[in-house]
């Protein structure tokens, strides 16, 4: 009865997506024991995360998206909910208001919510009024979008926020936003980012990353101290790397947020280049195989859905190997699926239930 309950569950998952986030998930557990300095309480800590997500995964992967469909609204509205009463009540770490304590739950941080709250609703928005789509739609999307993305901003986390908006983004533009929209929201962007520049609205530190990204070495000892240590620490590992938990700079306290952020800095040290080329692969394939249920999915509440889902995986991943090795500004960005955390991790794998979810229920739909 048990092998048929499982086979049940397991019938609806993708299995080369299965295959590939397992994957990515057993090389984080591998560099975490390296850069918790071999101790394997907080390894068995995110292992355990692990398996927990993956069984939330198979949940949503074996509920239909008609289904999810119908909690999107309230999902959404508990996620502001929850934002206000970071606002008012949450725990402040490291400078920043961006935690709530839940009795029974425990701290949870609800921004990682709205990843998934917001892009969902907007597919359910857009499908509803598909076929008599206007420039009101859009509007009323963008304001969805913007709610959000203004809480996220106050705690202060602007690299989070910038993830809220850009999964918003990403389905406004799969649903046929104009180009001209889209071209005229830039120039508005660049805009709004220059008078926030000029008229102190952004915090010191948020500035010393966008200096520090431009010359890192103006300030060694400080803001740009994450960049050149994790720039040492991937060009120490030559082309083989320097072996599993032979990391210098990771075990002589040199490179920060190693277990977080900065994991991958940790994997291009002691695998070297073929190992990050590796990593890349898998993540390519990863995103490529979402990219292909999205463009299968039957309805447009699907596609929008996966498709933002997608894009979202892409950009995770991009912002993280991009800051870490000095091509994009330092934000708070983990590793997909590698990262040490919690909150984090069971966003991506509910993201990959969901991908599960309309690839299996795709012929059924069809049918």
């Amino acid at each position: 009865m048990i092998q048929q309950l499982w086979a049940r569950l397991t019938d609806r998952l993708d299995p080369f997506l299965f295959a590939i986030v397992t994957a990515i998930a057993a090389l984080g557990l591998l560099v975490l024991f390296s850069a918790s300095y071999e101790t394997s309480s907080r390894v068995l800590s995110q292992a355990q995360k692990v398996v927990v997500a993956v069984a939330i995964m198979i949940f949503i992967a074996n509920l239909s998206p008609q289904f999810i469909a119908r909690f999107v609204v309230p999902l959404y509205i508990i996620g502001i909910v929850l934002l206000l009463g970071v606002a008012v009540g949450g725990e402040v770490v490291k400078g920043g208001r961006r935690w709530l304590k839940i009795p029974g739950v425990g701290n949870i941080q609800p921004s990682e919510i709205m990843k998934i709250a917001l892009p969902l609703i907007l597919a359910w928005y857009f499908e509803k009024h598909e076929g008599t789509l206007s420039w009101r739609h859009y509007l009323v999307a963008a304001l969805l979008v913007v709610v959000p993305f203004g809480l996220v901003y106050r705690q202060p986390d602007l690299g989070t926020a910038l993830l809220i908006g850009a999964s918003g983004f990403f389905v406004l533009y799969l649903a046929g936003l104009d180009w001209r929209f889209i071209l005229v929201g830039t120039i508005l962007a660049a805009m709004a980012f220059a008078a926030a520049w000029h008229f102190d609205w952004l915090h010191d530190y948020q500035k010393d990353r966008v200096l520090n990204f431009i010359s890192p070495e103006l300030d060694v000892q400080d803001a740009g101290w994450h960049t050149i240590q994790a720039a040492i620490a991937i060009g120490s590992g030559g082309l083989f790397g320097k072996g599993w938990l032979n990391g210098t700079q990771t075990h002589l306290e040199f490179l920060p947020e190693k277990h977080t952020d900065f994991i991958f800095a940790v994997y291009g040290e002691e695998f070297g280049l073929l190992g990050g080329i590796v990593l890349v692969v898998l993540y390519l394939l990863f995103i490529g195989r979402c990219f292909l249920i999205a463009a299968n999915a039957s309805t447009l509440f699907g596609r929008l859905m996966a498709g933002s889902m997608t894009l979202m995986f892409f950009t995770y991943a991009f912002v993280n190997m991009g800051m870490v090795t000095g091509m994009l500004p330092v934000v708070g960005v983990p590793l997909p699926f590698m990262s040490f955390g919690g909150t984090a991790l069971m966003t991506l794998f509910i993201a990959v239930g969901i991908l599960m979810s309309v690839q299996s229920h795709r012929k059924l739909v069809n049918s």
